[in-house]
Order: structure tokens, then C-alpha cells, then sequence
């Protein structure tokens, strides 16, 4: 099958991650007023139990089966005995999780009044591992991908507003949100056929794969813990509507992280096999190109959701989410840290490089200190100590990963890289302190400082001729030009 390149394949990932943005954005601020923040909290932790168990299902495998099937996809038999040897190990983790959950639910008391909550949200971790999605990323079949994820978004968004009535139909909503995970999944088991035949088979090498899969499930676990620990915790500590409150500021907070992030999947595949040769020639502008995208994508993110952290809330959660605001500008500290530490040194240099020991070693240390600090910080400080706990938590992994990179890694100039996302960013910050003197009304205020500040950031980052937004602007001149 011919493959695009790494600029096709982009262009369809942040297609697929723009349409993960929208979604929410249309169905959250129809789904937190009609469910109310107690509704929506009961729907969020028994996800943040969930997390935990689909992580034992899935054991770091995605990753590792991406890294491992894009070496020999070339061929077709190779390609298909490590698929199924992988399939199979997925499929025995999948039975160890389910018999985990099933005594969770059994003896774990607090938990009953989300049991069947929890069963339905749990058909997820079945959906994930039938579909084995990871053959079509190491296949770099990013079209596919993103068609099938938006058709599925548009069901299930479809479906909430037919059938999410009241604040008792946090049920349905939950039955809503598992067929749009698990769609794509299901109509995988299917699709995978033109790759190759991925099978359950007693030879699975276990010994061979368990090493590896287990560092990257550590990793992904203290990972689970850092990101839901605090949702946990709240939900156990506090009420249902601290959970919701900060459920919404955390949802708009991963939205924005999902978004910047979904560059991984496209360059996973390229970068594992650039470094099973070692060819820094090829790595370097790749990665200094990522860089750069995450430069200018995070850092006017970063200074919006600052400035407009009360709009964006009430927005998306209404009058009754006000609370959360603080805690959203809170996490966007965070949101830098995470996205430049875990997110590009982490997961960008560290795991193609097979070097994720050193990811496993900041993120439990990150994991084991957000949890001693949230026992310390949620009961005193509630919503605003579990944010804190985040920021503290995302530094740590940055701090930690920052020395371990690579001598052979050069990026070149990072001032002329973050130079003009940094003055853009500042811009942004001024075109929201204007708007808010001129305009009183909450949807004129929003959207015009939204556009404003894309209009100013797009023409700071032209005028400093900014490395990766000039080529692209000159490529569109061009056709332009053709056209007329």
C-alpha cells in the first residue's frame, strides 16, 4: 500500500485532532448544563477508574507495537507474525484486567454507587484491544484514521442530542461516549485485513515482548496516576460537583494538550526507523520542526486560555463552572511543562530512541509525588491544591528529562525558533486586555478577541518571518498565483 509522506499525513492528524477539539466544544457545553456538575462529576470518575484498568489492558502496548510493527512492515509475513504475536499478548492482559475490575467491584465499597457505571464504561477496554488501532498507525494510514474517528464523532454527537434529555440520563450519555470510542475500534477488526492477518496464536513470544512492554506499561501507569490521581481523589475526598468543576477545567486543559500533541503519531513510525539507523541528519530537522510546531501552536494557547479563562469556562460549562476558571489558568502552567517535557522530550526523543527508562524514571517520580501531594493538598485547598499538584508534578518531568537528551541531538538556534511565537504570544496578551475594555457582552468579547488574536499572532510570526510558517505562506502565494 503506498504511503503518504510525513506532510499528507500531518495535515490529516491535525484534521483529526482539530475535529477532536470540536466535538467537545459542541457537545460538553450541551452535556454540562443538561447534566449539571454533579452529573457530569459521577461521569468522570467512574472514567478515572476505568483509566486505570484499561491501562493494565493495554500494558504500554500501543506504543511498543507501533515502534515494533514499523520496522518490519516491508514485510508482509514479518509484519503479520509480530501483529499477532501482539494481539495475543493484548488479548491475556485483557482477561487479567477484566478479572481485576470484576474484584475491584466486588469488594471495593466506595465504589458501588458507580458499579454499573463503571461496567458499561468498561466495554471500552474489550472495543481497544479488538481493534488493535496500532497496526494502522505503524502503517501510517493517517487518512483512514481520521475518517473513521470523525464519522464516529458525528454518531455519537448526533445520538447526545437525541437522547440526553435530563440530569438522570448520565447513563446514556456514558453508553453515547463508549460507541465513540469504540466505533473506530470495532470497524477496525475488519479494515486491518489489507495490512496483513493478525490472529490469536500460542506462540507469542512472551519472554521477548514482556521485557520492553513492561517498562512502557510503568511508564503509562505512573503516567494514568499523574493525569487521574487527582480526579480520584477528589471524587473520593470531596463531592461530585468538585469533580465536575474541575473535570471541566481539566477537559479543556487536555483538549489543548491533545491538539498540540497529535504530531506523535504521524512522526512515531518515521523517527523509530531514522533511529534504528542512527542518521542524526534526518532526526535533527525533523525534530527541530516539531519543535517549532509545538512552539507556535502551545505558547499563544497558553497566554488565550490566560486571558480568557472565564469566558472560555462559562462558555463551555455555563454560569455554574465558574469556579473552574482559576484552576484552567492554573493548568496552563502546567500545560507547558507537559507538553515540552513529557510531550516532546518524553515521547518525541526518549521512546524512538528506545531510551524510555529514563521517561519511566521521571514519571514515577512525577506520579508518586503528585499523589503524596494531592493527599496533602486536596483536603485543605480542594480544586485549586489538585491543580497545583499538576503544575508541580508536569515541572518535575521536564526537570528530570531535560539533562538525559542526546549530545548528538542539535537543534540548532532555540531563541530564533521561540522568538516570534514568544512576541506573538504577547500580542495576544495585549488584544485581550483591549477587547475586554471595549466590548461587555460574553459571546462578542470571546469572539472577537479569539479572531483578533489569531489575526495579530498569524501576521507577528510573517513579519519576523518565522522558519516554519514562511514556507507555507509562500507555497500558498504560489497557487494563488496559479489560480488566477
Amino acid at each position: 500500500m503506498k504511503r503518504a509522506n510525513i506532510k499528507t499525513n500531518t495535515i490529516y492528524n491535525i484534521i483529526k485532532a482539530v475535529s477532536s477539539v470540536i466535538f467537545p466544544l459542541i457537545s460538553f457545553p450541551y452535556v454540562s448544563r443538561v447534566l449539571l456538575p454533579e452529573g457530569v462529576g459521577k461521569v468522570n470518575f467512574a472514567n478515572s477508574v476505568i483509566n486505570y484498568f484499561a491501562l493494565i489492558a493495554s500494558l504500554g502496548l500501543t506504543t511498543y507495537a507501533i515502534r515494533e510493527c514499523s520496522r518490519v512492515r516491508e514485510d508482509k509475513e514479518k509484519l503479520s507474525q509480530t501483529a499477532s504475536e501482539l494481539f495475543s499478548v493484548n488479548a491475556v492482559t485483557t482477561l487479567v484486567s477484566y478479572g481485576l475490575l470484576v474484584l475491584t467491584l466486588l469488594f471495593a465499597r466506595p465504589l458501588d454507587n458507580y458499579r454499573l457505571l463503571i461496567v458499561v464504561q468498561s466495554t471500552v477496554i474489550v472495543f481497544i484491544s479488538l481493534g488493535a488501532d496500532w497496526l494502522n498507525s505503524a502503517m501510517e494510514d493517517f487518512r483512514y484514521i481520521t475518517l473513521r474517528t470523525v464519522a464516529f464523532q458525528m454518531l455519537s454527537l448526533t445520538l447526545m442530542f437525541l437522547f440526553v434529555k435530563s440530569p438522570d440520563d448520565y447513563l446514556i450519555y456514558s453508553l453515547i461516549m463508549v460507541l465513540s470510542q469504540s466505533g473506530s475500534h470495532i470497524a477496525n477488526i475488519f479494515y486491518r485485513r489489507r495490512y496483513c492477518r493478525v490472529r490469536l496464536i500460542r506462540n507469542m513470544k512472551f519472554k521477548q515482548h514482556i521485557k520492553p512492554v513492561l517498562l512502557l506499561f510503568a511508564m503509562q501507569l505512573s503516567q494514568v496516576i499523574f493525569t487521574n490521581a487527582d480526579t480520584t481523589m477528589l471524587g473520593l475526598i470531596h463531592t461530585d460537583r468538585e469533580v465536575g468543576l474541575y473535570s471541566t477545567a481539566v477537559k479543556i486543559y487536555t483538549i489543548i494538550n491533545q491538539l498540540v500533541s497529535s504530531i506523535l503519531w504521524v512522526v512515531l513510525p518515521r523517527l523509530s526507523l531514522n533511529y534504528a539507523k542512527r542518521d542524526y541528519t534526518l532526526i535533527n530537522p525533523l525534530l527541530r520542526k516539531i519543535l517549532g510546531f509545538y512552539l507556535a501552536l502551545t505558547l499563544p494557547c497558553i497566554a488565550g486560555l490566560n486571558m480568557l479563562s472565564k469566558e472560555v469556562v462559562e462558555l463551555i460549562g455555563g454560569v455554574d463552572y465558574q469556579e473552574a476558571a482559576p484552576v484552567l489558568q492554573i493548568l496552563t502552567v502546567s500545560l507547558f511543562f507537559s507538553i515540552f517535557g513529557g510531550g516532546f522530550i518524553g515521547n518525541i526523543i526518549m521512546l524512538p530512541s528506545m531510551r524510555e527508562k529514563y521517561f519511566l524514571l521521571a514519571c514515577s517520580i512525577a506520579a508518586v509525588a503528585n499523589v503524596v501531594l494531592n493527599a496533602f493538598l486536596i483536603p485543605s485547598m480542594g480544586i485549586y491544591g489538585a491543580a497545583i499538584t499538576t503544575v508541580i508534578s508536569s515541572i518535575l518531568i521536564f526537570v528530570i528529562l531535560l539533562p538525559r537528551i542526546e549530545k548528538e541531538i542539535d537543534l540548532g538556534n532555540l531563541w530564533k525558533l521561540s522568538g516570534a511565537p514568544i512576541l506573538g504570544s504577547l500580542m495576544i496578551v495585549a488584544v485581550c486586555l483591549i477587547t475586554r475594555h471595549f466590548f461587555n457582552g460574553l459571546w462578542p468579547r470571546t469572539i472577537i478577541s479569539i479572531l483578533a488574536s489569531i489575526a495579530v499572532y498569524g501576521i507577528t510570526l510573517l513579519l519576523c518571518r518565522y522558519e516554519l510558517i514562511v514556507p507555507i505562506f509562500n507555497e500558498l502565494l504560489r497557487k494563488l498565483k496559479k489560480v488566477y
